[in-house]
């Protein structure tokens, strides 16, 4: 694959927030021409294996990840977990969706157990006064047969702000584990974490904040 093409297709996936995988096709390797093939990570089943119902967010595998220009020099990431929510969905009526999800800002974590402290204090997050964020959503429009625009209302620090998730169906299974039937989506949203008053350090961390969402629900 072309260097070029290579670039479309992780542009592509990080628009979806979908994880890519580089290996080495036929050839590549230690003398074999290095021909790279790009595969987006895909789960089980399709959106019409999705049953109608009232899900669970499950916290175990739901993760919710940031990422920040540090300096302009590399990217840094991190991630929040525990989440709680609930999800009512129809997958033949998907504008009467009702999705509601909650995050403890306490769950922050990065590779700096420094930096994870700062994040919780009250230059940052301040995870004492605001200890959790939420999303509401508003509306759930279609986007193709397997992606949706949501709207709602995230709330962060203490601010709420309209925000637009760019969301893909990722699997439907029933939870070998749970024998629970469970559904997981990927969701990517770009904020300016300045409008939710978490400023520090802007410009040399960026302003602009991408959030990934892994989430996973269990039927009720």
């Amino acid at each position: 694959m072309r260097r070029s093409h290579i670039a479309i297709v992780l542009a592509a996936a990080a628009a979806l927030g979908a994880p890519v995988i580089a290996q080495s096709g036929p050839g590549g390797g230690p003398g074999g021409g290095g021909r790279e093939r790009m595969e987006m990570l895909r789960g089980s089943g399709t959106p019409a294996d999705v049953k109608a119902g009232t899900y669970a967010l499950e916290p175990g595998h739901t993760q919710v990840t940031f990422s920040v220009s540090h300096m302009g020099i590399s990217p840094y990431a991190g991630t929040f977990s525990g989440g709680s929510g609930s999800l009512t969905l129809d997958p033949n009526k998907l504008s009467a969706t009702k999705l509601s999800v909650t995050i403890p800002v306490t769950s922050v974590q990065t590779t700096s157990d420094k930096l994870t402290e700062e994040l919780r204090s009250a230059d940052w997050l301040d995870a004492a006064k605001f200890p959790t964020a939420t999303f509401v959503a508003t509306s759930v429009t279609p986007r193709g047969t397997d992606s949706a625009a949501i709207e709602g209302t995230l709330t962060l620090h203490g601010v709420s702000k309209p925000v637009t998730i760019a969301a893909r169906f990722f699997g439907a299974a029933q939870n070998p584990m749970s024998k629970k039937d469970s559904i997981g989506f990927i969701g990517r949203v770009q904020i300016k974490r300045s409008e939710f008053g978490v400023t520090k350090y802007v410009p040399l961390v960026s302003d602009e904040t991408v959030l990934v969402i892994n989430a996973a629900f269990e039927k009720q």
